[in-house]
């Protein structure tokens, strides 16, 4: 993706007419506000870029409901039981990305498994909070093996 600075280069655009840009009010970035800054909106912008880099990524709800017997249906990578989820979580979005292989495969492009597990703007990770520690256990399990998995508060984690 071509950046601003890039596209002013291109057409031989001096510096200065791209700090006077900036300056003119309709094209000054606002701060959308609270909205902006939560774990929905930091997923929504992760699923973007991620289409923009031609990566796909899906929503992983997990969880466990009762069917119409009253029996429990756990749902959810990795949601095989309470017991294993309550030491590994899997990621809000799950999906795959395109990866050139050298020189084994040379030419040919192979799926990556790609994980990110979306938090509010400003997060940091706590390692005494035993529900962030079981994500981290999941991106940890999915490096080891050669996926690429990560927490993500902002664009950019891709």
């Amino acid at each position: 993706m071509m950046s601003l600075t890039d596209w002013a280069n291109r057409w031989g655009l001096p510096p200065q007419a791209l700090a006077e840009l900036a300056t003119i009010p309709a094209l000054t970035p606002v701060d959308p506000g609270p909205a902006i800054k939560s774990e929905s909106a930091v997923q929504s912008l992760v699923r973007l870029e991620a289409a923009r880099k031609q990566k796909y990524l899906w929503r992983n709800n997990v969880g466990v409901l009762l069917d119409k017997t009253g029996r429990p249906v756990r749902y959810g990578l990795g949601n095989d039981s309470k017991a294993a989820n309550e030491v590994m979580k899997s990621a809000d979005l799950v999906g795959i990305e395109r990866v050139l292989i050298t020189p084994d495969h040379v030419g040919k492009i192979v799926g990556r498994f790609l994980s990110r597990e979306c938090k509010p703007v400003g997060w940091k990770f706590n390692p005494n909070d035993p529900h962030e520690c079981a994500q981290l256990r999941w991106a940890t399990i999915i490096n080891a093996n050669g996926g690429n998995a990560a927490f993500a508060n902002s664009e950019g984690t891709l």
